[in-house]
């Protein structure tokens, strides 16, 4: 058996739970993380901007696909690599051979926790190109819900929504996608993590039941003590009821709908930056998002 593919330091995060950069070492590339949204308490001066700043010279490539305000503020820095979700439904695809060896030797990788920046991560680690035949097209459906996701990629991505908290998990993934989608502990790990995610794809399931559907609007308030459920499966079985789904929890509401449909909530809600077909917002800022909602769905 050949010898291991040493891999560079690994750091997962989320546009707003970013790490310090001193924690950071040597030589950063990130990868598929948004920049912070200023509609959405500290923005990106306090965040992402800290990051950046902290980082100097040590930040060799920053690689993204989501929308914000400020991309255009970086467009003669060639160290940033920005495009919108419309333009690239996932990040690896936009990773290649000729930018990894432009951007020359990095000791750290920051990615996005979830498939697409695990995937991204395998993808630079191995000098830009696919850990297998179509895993950039398994990355943008999974990140776009849109289109065949192959068994590897639905069985990875059901580990990441159970347990996205798990570093030692996300760390697995992406040895078994670098050293060649090999047996061993990381594809154990990675099965026994999707078994969970069943469990909670039941609850959300039934949670689902209690959808309210108002015109173009499912709406479900998910009650205290409620057992641990996926939400992106809960949203998008609202989606089957309705244009747009929202989910409450714990005082925040995740409003979601179909990357076809459209609709441009960080336009729309002035979040200043994300995904575009899904945001999150304070609970209390339901009442005139909804509205919103509803009066752009009439007009078109």
């Amino acid at each position: 058996m050949s010898e291991r593919r040493a891999l560079p330091a690994l750091a997962f995060a989320s546009p707003r739970k970013l790490p310090r950069a001193a924690s950071l070492d040597g030589r950063v590339v990130v990868l598929d993380i948004a920049f912070a949204a200023d509609g959405m308490g500290p923005g990106f001066k306090k965040i992402t901007g800290k990051l950046i700043d902290g980082l100097g010279h040590r930040l060799a490539r920053w690689v993204d696909h989501h929308d914000h305000d400020l991309h255009g503020d970086f467009a003669g820095d060639p160290r940033f690599v920005l495009h919108t979700k419309a333009e690239h439904g996932a990040c690896p695809e936009i990773i290649t051979p000729e930018m990894v060896a432009d951007t020359g030797p990095v000791d750290t990788i920051l990615a996005h926790f979830d498939l697409d920046g695990l995937y991204a991560a395998a993808k630079w680690i191995l000098g830009g190109y696919e850990p297998y035949p179509g895993a950039d097209d398994d990355a943008r459906a999974v990140d776009t819900r849109i289109g065949e996701v192959s068994p590897r990629a639905s069985l990875i991505d059901k580990a990441l929504r159970a347990h996205y908290n798990d570093p030692v998990l996300k760390q697995r993934i992406v040895r078994y996608l670098v050293d060649g989608l090999r047996p061993g502990i990381e594809l154990n790990s990675i099965r026994a993590a999707a078994e969970d995610f069943e469990r909670r794809a039941a609850n959300a399931r039934t949670l689902a039941e209690d959808f309210i559907v108002e015109g173009p609007i499912a709406f479900i308030d998910v009650p205290d003590g409620a057992p641990q459920f996926d939400k992106t499966e809960l949203l998008l079985l609202g989606q089957e009821r309705a244009t747009v789904a929202v989910v409450v929890e714990r005082g925040n509401a995740s409003i979601a709908a179909a990357f076809t449909s459209g609709l441009d909530f960080v336009e729309l809600l002035e979040l200043g930056g994300g995904m575009p077909t899904r945001v999150s917002i304070p609970r209390k800022r339901l009442n005139a998002a909804m509205a919103k909602i509803r009066a752009v769905i009439a007009a078109s």
